[in-house]
């Protein structure tokens, strides 16, 4: 309800319902409000501290682009060994964008052999998860409609 609220322009019943949700744990509603609450959304205002509690409960809670942005913002400040231990969860959750940095950064020397290893068996793994013959079916119906 949250989402179909915010791509409607109503921003208050979706921050509304992102908080009622985000109260029951619900990842994805804790990582809406850090974006609400990074951007400032009308009638939000930034608020960096609420940002970050509620990334962090996304990335608690197993979402892949919170745990990311976690390791974004372990970059900034500079704590390599924090990015790299987030990136790797988020690649191991199947975010293809984490396994990027890491590549990137094992080719600057920030990210060890093993670790890229470790990391790109578990993408991997979570890639190979995903796969079944109806989601097959199902992509090659949805590029045959486009």
């Amino acid at each position: 309800m949250g989402a179909r609220h915010y791509l409607e322009g109503d921003y208050g019943t979706a921050f509304e319902y992102l908080t009622k949700a985000a109260e029951l744990d619900n990842a994805e509603a804790h990582y809406q409000l850090s974006r609400f609450y990074r951007e400032g959304v009308v009638g939000v205002e930034k608020d960096e501290r609420k940002r970050l509690y509620h990334l962090e409960e996304a990335a608690i809670g197993g979402h892949p682009f919170a745990r990311h942005d976690l390791g974004c913002r372990e970059a900034e400040n500079g704590n390599y060994e924090r990015t790299t231990r987030h990136l790797i969860i988020a690649a191991s959750l199947g975010y293809e964008l984490s396994m990027e940095m890491l590549k990137a950064n094992h080719a600057r020397g920030y990210v060890s052999k093993e670790d890229f290893a470790t990391a790109l068996r578990a993408h991997q793994a979570a890639l190979d998860a995903t796969k079944s013959p109806q989601r097959e079916t199902a992509e090659k119906w949805e590029k045959e409609w486009k």
